[in-house]
Formats: C-alpha cells, structure tokens, sequence
C-alpha cells in the first residue's frame, strides 16, 4: 500500500491537508495545549476557542488582505450550498429594510405613525422594484439559482446570461459582458468565480460590475469555494464573499462567509419577521442570519472549533510560507496550472481541454482523453495507468465525466510536475 507521501491527491473536494497540518490537528485532538482534553472537547464558549476563531479571523484578513474594520468575517455551518440560502435571505431582507427607510422618509414623519399606508407602498416597491440577479456560467451557480427560485419565487429572480446559451447548451464559456442583462437596483447580483465541476473561472472581476468613483454600484456576492486563497481578489468589490473550506482552507464542516459591515447593524437591521410575513417574503432560519451569527462572534449555536483550528493552522503555514500573502500562493498557482495545460495542449491528438481558453480553470483543470477515438477506454485506462503510479482523484464529476484534476493549495509543484509528465507519457504510449 501506498503511503501518504507517494501519492499525490488530485480530488476536487474535500482537498487534501498539509501533512504538518494534520499532526498537529491530531495532537491537538488528543490534548490540546496540555489541557488534557482534546480540542473537540473544549466548550464553544470558552476563551480557548474564542483565541481560535479570533486568530482565524485576523490571518484571513491579513492574508486575503482586506479590511478588518470593513468586512466581518462569519464561521457558519451548511457549507456553500447553505450559503445559496444565507446570501438570498439576507441580501434581500437588507433590500427590504432600505425600500422600509426610503419609504418612512418619503412618506414623510406625519404619516410615520400610518402603518397601513406604509405597507401598501412597501409591498407597492417589493412587487414592481425587487430582483435578484444570477450570473450562470456552470453547475453550481446553475444550484445557486434555482435555489433562489425555490425560496424566493421565480417571479424575483433574473438571469444576467446563461453560458449554456453560447456554447452548444453546455458550461465552458462565460457570455461577453455586453450581453448581460442586469436588473436595475438588484438587491444583489450573485456568481460563481470558479465553477469546480465545469472548470470555468472568472479570469478577473467582471468589469461591469466594478464600483463607480463614488462607491456606488451593484451589490455584488460571489460563491469562491474552490479558488479562495489561490489568487488576489479585490475584497472591496464585494458586498459578500462565501465558500466552504474544504478545498483550499480546511476540511469538510464549516463555510465562510465575509460580509461587508454596512450589512450589519448599527448601519442596517435585517426587517422583522412579522414585516416579511406581511411581505410574503420568505423568513430566514435563525441560524442563517449574518446579523445574529456577527453579534455572536460566530458562536450562536455549538460551531466547530476543531474545523476552526484547522483552517487557521493552514493559514498559517501560508503565511509562513508567503511573507507577501495570497500573491506568492497565486504565482505558484499560475505555474503549476501552466505545465499541466501546456501539456495537454502538446498532444491535441490525445487530449480536449473542456472549457474555453479565456475560462480556464486554475483550479479545476477538466479535460477528456480522446486518443484512440474510444473516448470511453481512453479514460478508463488514463484513469488506471495514473493511479497506478499514485497520480489519484483525477476522475471527472459524474454530473459530465471527463478527468478533473483539482490544482488546490495542497498540490505541491513537484504533483503538478509529476501529472504533466505523465499526460506527455500516456499520450506518446
């Protein structure tokens, strides 16, 4: 049998750890810090696991390089699928405590009292003004949508593009920025950065989206579960970054989400219950509430704090391992995606890249084996001959089938070396 150190984990999630990582966690498992008890059995509440979330905290911002005193950064349990549910409450119970405001104020303070005339005009702005806008460019912004759909209605939700529309009714383009349709004043505008079953990734921030010289502009919420920590990204853009942390930050039990504080109170309340029942607008479970998840320090209910101490040992072995922070981390990134593309590219007569050029993956790197002409035996002994040498998770999502292999953090560039190596060899074969 093979040993953890042979084999090179290509898996799209959950990603393999850091070795030091892992021994340490394992330790702290068993006694944390001489305590005698193990790390899991600390209350949530005590000031050891208070120290944790906290150190958490300030490395991912120093890391990603955004602004504590702007942005809140929430541990939340339902990984990024609940977070499709968490943004949608919370974005559009924010839009609903702006349009209250506006129309107290437009009403005048005579009327404040009138709580009739108040409602009508409010269900008045929800049923002309409220839209939520998806940008679907693959599988999960595709779930992203429809869960939408479920909660809210389809009646409040706008496709910006849908990237099946130019390229044949599969993923693997993103649409040219001068073909969305963006609603006017959404109450946010959501996409996928990277697109792990599809490969596809935002090669940077949609410039149409950028915020204006004043500040203003869309509401803008982005799901970045597999490619958070790989590369820059302009923090201040974004009124919410999500993304589970499996892949690139820990392992399977706990998302992220970093919320602009403007969201949060003293700024902005989320509206009551009572107010979105009168709406017939869907009331978020509490635990989905940034609000109440923020006031708490993300310990409203018993959180994680062995997942917590994870993702914040991997943050900082990659603060230690980069003193300049996400940009050392993407440069690696980039280099280790280039040999494994190159090589693909080498052989056309053995290999099809799925995305497009212009939307490939550093991450997710999809691509299916065509030598020979049986698509099918092709893969099936790629598959065999790989993993035999401990190259591993390199099969396709079920959903599209192919080979995938997940360029995470963990991936050293000697795996990266290795896989390309390997593509060049079973091609020639």
């Amino acid at each position: 049998m093979p040993s953890r150190t042979d084999i090179t984990y290509f898996g799209a999630g959950p990603a393999a750890l850091p070795t030091d990582v892992l021994e340490t966690a394992a330790q702290a498992l068993l006694d944390y810090q001489g305590t005698g008890l193990g790390i899991a059995e600390h209350s949530h509440r005590s000031e050891l696991a208070a120290k944790i979330i906290n150190e958490a905290k300030a490395d991912l911002a120093t890391y990603l390089d955004f602004s504590p005193e702007q942005y809140e950064v929430l541990f939340m349990q339902g990984g990024g699928t609940g977070e499709f549910a968490a943004s949608m409450y919370n974005l559009v119970g924010a839009w609903v405590s702006r349009q209250h405001a506006a129309v107290q104020k437009e009403l005048g303070e005579g009327a404040a009292a009138d709580e009739a005339q108040i409602l009508a005009a409010l269900r008045q702005r929800v049923e002309s003004g409220l839209k939520v806008d998806y940008i679907v460019t693959g599988s999960w912004s595709l779930k992203a949508y429809q869960e939408a759909v479920r909660l809210l209605g389809p009646e409040y939700v706008n496709i910006v593009c849908d990237a099946r529309t130019i390229n044949d009714g599969k993923f693997g383009k993103i649409p040219d920025e001068s073909t969305w349709k963006l609603s006017k004043d959404a109450a946010y505008v959501y996409f996928c950065d990277n697109e792990t079953v599809d490969g596809v990734e935002f090669p940077n921030f949609p410039k149409i989206l950028e915020p204006k010289e004043d500040g203003t502009g869309p509401i803008v919420v982005s799901d970045m579960s597999s490619n958070i920590l790989s590369r820059r990204i302009p923090v201040n853009n974004y009124s919410l970054l999500f993304f589970g942390a499996q892949k690139n930050l820990g392992c399977t039990g706990v998302a992220v989400a970093i919320l602009k504080k403007t969201f949060l109170p003293p700024t902005l309340s989320q509206p009551s219950p009572a107010l979105l029942r009168k709406l017939a607008l869907p009331i978020p479970p509490i635990v989905l509430q940034y609000e109440i998840i923020a006031k708490n320090n993300s310990l409203y209910n018993t959180l994680s704090i062995f997942d917590v101490y994870i993702a914040g040992q991997v943050l900082k072995k990659l603060l230690a391992t980069f003193p300049n922070g996400v940009d050392g981390q993407q440069a690696l990134a980039e280099k280790k995606a280039e040999l494994i593309y190159s090589a693909l590219e080498a052989h056309p007569e053995a290999y099809k890249i799925v995305p497009a050029k212009s939307a490939r993956s550093k991450m997710n790197i999809c691509f299916r084996v065509t030598k020979g002409g049986n698509v099918d035996e092709a893969e099936k002994a790629f598959l065999k001959e790989s993993t035999a040498i401990n190259l591993t998770g390199l099969k396709g999502h079920r959903s599209v089938g192919g080979i995938r292999a997940s360029n995470y953090n963990s991936i050293p560039l000697e795996g990266a070396e290795k896989l390309a190596n390997f593509i060049h060899e079973f091609a020639k074969a």
